[in-house]
């Protein structure tokens, strides 16, 4: 696996919020354990955007699609697939960006809070 690759987390947001969250943290902190460099929009504009208004939810989707864009790979996080992640999907398939699948299992979700590996490269 290439080394600081910019990934994209997709994973679920809405629903359990505090548990998806959990787990787009999770998968973020596997995909740093891979030597990647993981960006999951869900765990950024939610901050300071309202997902309850939908035109701040549309502001923060678009956004995100952005980031997107620029990424080398969208690693599809866990066996629920939500109708942001459905639209993630779609656009990483229109922009030919490889799409990876990654279980519950192979991130350690039971072990979501497994430190990050000493030693590990973050330098471009």
């Amino acid at each position: 696996m290439e080394r600081n690759k910019l990934v994209y987390i997709a994973s679920p947001y809405s629903g359990d919020v505090e548990r998806n969250v959990a787990f787009a943290k999770a998968a973020c902190r596997y995909a740093m354990n891979q030597g990647v460099t993981p960006i999951a929009s869900h765990l950024l504009y939610p901050q300071m955007l309202d997902d309850g208004v939908p035109e701040e939810r549309k502001l923060g989707t678009d956004m995100g699609l952005r980031i997107l864009k620029v990424c080398e790979e969208v690693w599809v996080c866990g066996s629920e697939l939500s109708s942001g992640m459905e639209q993630e999907i779609r656009a990483a398939r229109q922009l030919q960006i490889p799409l990876r699948r990654v279980s519950e299992q192979e991130i350690g979700w039971e072990l979501c809070e497994a430190p990050i590996q000493k030693g590990m490269e973050m330098g471009g």
